[in-house]
C-alpha cells in the first residue's frame, strides 16, 4: 500500500429536485467563449450509441453494479493508534474503508442542488439572491450525512468532467497537486448565468476517536447577470467512532458568505451536537448588510431543510418561546481525560424535525435518497450516477478521467473478494495487522497499488530529470475577488484536445 495515501478526504455533496426545462439543448457559447457541443455532452462518441432517453431527457442509472462491503470485520486501531494529533497525510487505510468514487467526483456533488444557483440568478433583489446562495452553500454538505466511506485520493493529473443539460451546467476538475493534495474545479451554466470555481485542500487530523477534516480553499460563485461574486469556505467535518462503535458525522464551524459587490454577508453557524445531541445538525445564522444590520434570519438542519424569516418576527417568536420555557440545566463539559479514552462517542438521537416559525419561507429541502441507499454507501440519486460509464463515453472523455480508473471501477463492480475462507466468514487469523488486511483484498486493491506505484515512479523520474509537474487545465494565480492564492481554470478542456494528457492509469 502507498505511504502517500490520506485517511479521509471528506469535505463535501447532492440530487436535484428541479429538472427545469428552461435550459436549451441547442448548441450555445458559454462564458469565456467555450463552445458547448451538445452532440457529445451526453457522452456520445462518434461511433457510440445514444444513452437511454425518456421524453428527450437522458436517463441515469439508479443503482450501483454491486452492493457495498461490510466494514464491521476490520479494525483500524492498529493503523491509527500512533497518529493521535497528527495530520493524516501519509496514513494507509485498507480499501474496504473507501467508497467507489474519486474525491474529484465527491466535489462534483456540490452540483446536486444547482437549481438554487439558477434561482438566485433570476431574483431581482440582492437579499433574495443571498438567500438562494446561502441555501446552496448549506446543500453542498448535505450528501455527507451518513457518508462514512473515504473517497479515493485522486492521482496527480486526474480529471473528472460532468455535463448535465437537464440541470443546466458543465463541470471540470483536476488534481493539481499531490503534496499537499489540492483539487481544483470549475463549472459554468449552459445559459451563461453563473460561474462556480475553487480549490479544495482539506487538512485532516485524528483525535483518538474521531477524524476531523478542516476545510482549506475558497469557494467562489459568480452570478454573471448581476455582476456579483460570492465567496465562502466550508464548515469542518468530523467523523466519530473511527476506532470502535458506529460511525457518525457532524459538521460544525462558522461559514461566512460575502457578496463582494454589495457588501452583504451571510453568517451561518453549523452547531456541534453538544453533550446531549440537542444541537445535532442545526444551522443558524443571518444575512446582514455592509453596515451589519440584520436583514434576514436563517435556520434549519443541513441534513434536512433550511428556512428563513424576517428578524423582527424571529425575535418576537423567540421571546414568547423563552417566556413559556422552563429553565435549562447547565451542561457540564467533557474532560480531556475522557476525550483520550477509547469510550465510544454515543450516536446522538436525531431530534424532532425543524420547528418552523410562523411566517417562515422554505429556502431548501434535501432530496429523498433512493430506497437502496444504505447498500450503496449511502449515496444520493445524483451520486449514484457520477461514476456511470455509458456506451461511447470512453471515446470522448479525457484519458485522465476518473471514470476510467481501474481500481474504482473494480470496487464498484464488487471485485474485492478475499483470499481465504476465514476472511470470507469474517474470522481473521491472529495477525490482524494492516498488512494482513491489505493482503486479503483482491483486484481493486491490487489496481490501486499498481496506480500508486506508477505515480511514485513518475515522480522519481521527474526528480531525476529535474523537471516539475505541469498541470493541464488549471494554473496557480490569485482569486480575482479575494486576492488570495487560488487555482484558476485555464480554459480549453471542452474543445477536447487531449493529445498531451499524461498516462496516469
Amino acid at each position: 500500500m502507498n505511504g502517500d495515501e490520506e485517511f479521509f478526504d471528506a469535505v463535501t455533496g447532492f440530487d436535484s429536485d428541479n429538472s427545469s426545462g428552461e435550459f436549451s439543448e441547442a448548441s450555445q457559447r458559454a462564458p469565456g467563449g467555450l463552445p458547448v457541443d451538445t452532440s457529445k455532452s451526453n457522452g456520445i462518441g462518434e461511433a457510440g450509441e445514444r444513452p437511454p432517453q425518456e421524453n428527450g431527457i437522458q436517463r441515469h442509472r439508479t443503482s450501483l453494479p454491486a452492493p457495498m462491503f461490510t466494514r464491521s470485520d476490520f479494525s483500524v486501531w492498529g493503523i491509527l493508534k500512533k497518529c493521535i494529533g497528527l495530520e493524516l497525510s501519509k496514513i494507509t487505510m485498507p480499501i474496504v474503508f473507501n467508497e467507489p468514487l474519486s474525491f474529484l467526483q465527491r466535489i462534483t456533488e456540490y452540483m446536486e442542488h444547482i437549481y438554487l444557483v439558477h434561482r438566485a440568478s433570476r431574483q431581482p433583489q440582492a437579499l433574495e439572491r443571498m438567500q438562494c446562495v446561502a441555501a446552496f452553500a448549506v446543500s453542498a454538505v448535505a450528501s455527507q450525512w451518513e457518508r462514512t466511506g473515504k473517497p479515493f485520493n485522486p492521482l496527480l493529473g486526474e480529471t473528472y468532467e460532468l455535463i448535465r443539460e437537464d440541470l443546466g451546467f458543465r463541470f471540470i476538475s483536476e488534481q493539481v497537486s499531490h503534496h499537499p493534495p489540492v483539487s481544483a474545479f470549475y463549472s459554468e451554466g449552459l445559459c451563461q448565468d453563473f460561474l462556480f470555481h475553487g480549490s479544495i485542500y482539506p487538512k485532516l487530523k485524528f483525535w483518538g476517536k474521531s477524524v476531523e477534516a478542516e476545510p482549506r480553499g475558497t469557494i467562489t460563485l459568480e452570478l454573471l447577470r448581476h455582476n456579483e461574486a460570492y465567496t465562502w469556505t466550508n464548515p469542518t467535518c468530523c467523523v466519530h467512532n473511527v476506532i470502535i462503535g458506529k460511525l457518525w458525522i457532524e459538521q460544525y464551524g462558522t461559514v461566512e458568505i460575502l457578496n463582494h459587490r454589495t457588501g452583504d454577508k451571510c453568517v451561518l453557524h453549523f452547531r456541534p451536537c453538544g453533550l446531549f445531541g440537542k444541537e445535532l445538525h442545526k444551522v443558524e445564522g443571518h444575512i446582514q448588510d455592509k453596515n451589519k444590520k440584520k436583514l434576514f434570519i436563517i435556520y434549519g438542519k443541513w441534513t434536512e431543510c433550511l428556512w428563513g424569516i424576517d428578524p423582527a418576527a424571529y425575535e418576537s417568536f423567540r421571546k414568547q418561546e423563552r417566556r413559556g420555557e422552563p429553565p435549562r440545566k447547565a451542561q457540564s463539559g467533557i474532560s480531556m481525560e475522557d476525550a483520550d479514552t477509547e469510550v465510544v462517542d454515543a450516536v446522538p438521537e436525531v431530534q424532532d424535525t425543524v420547528q418552523v416559525i410562523p411566517g417562515s419561507r422554505l429556502l431548501w429541502r434535501i432530496n429523498t435518497r433512493p430506497p437502496n441507499s444504505a447498500q450503496m454507501y449511502n449515496f444520493t440519486s445524483f451520486t449514484v450516477s457520477l461514476n456511470e460509464l455509458q456506451t461511447g463515453m470512453e471515446k470522448i472523455l479525457a484519458p485522465t478521467d476518473c471514470r476510467l480508473r481501474p481500481d474504482i471501477r473494480s470496487m464498484e463492480n464488487g471485485n474485492m473478494g478475499f483470499l481465504n475462507k476465514g476472511d470470507q466468514e469474517g474470522h481473521h487469523p491472529p495477525d490482524s495487522s494492516p498488512s494482513h488486511v491489505c493482503l486479503g483484498l483482491d483486484l481493486a486493491s491490487q489496481e490501486k497499488e499498481r496506480l500508486e506505484e506508477k505515480q511514485r515512479e513518475a515522480r522519481r523520474e521527474r526528480a531525476k530529470e529535474d523537471t516539475e509537474w505541469q498541470t493541464r487545465w488549471f494554473h496557480q494565480g490569485r482569486n480575482p475577488h479575494t486576492g488570495t492564492p487560488d487555482w484558476l481554470y485555464s480554459g480549453g478542456y471542452f474543445e477536447r484536445d487531449f493529445s498531451g494528457c499524461p498516462d496516469i492509469y
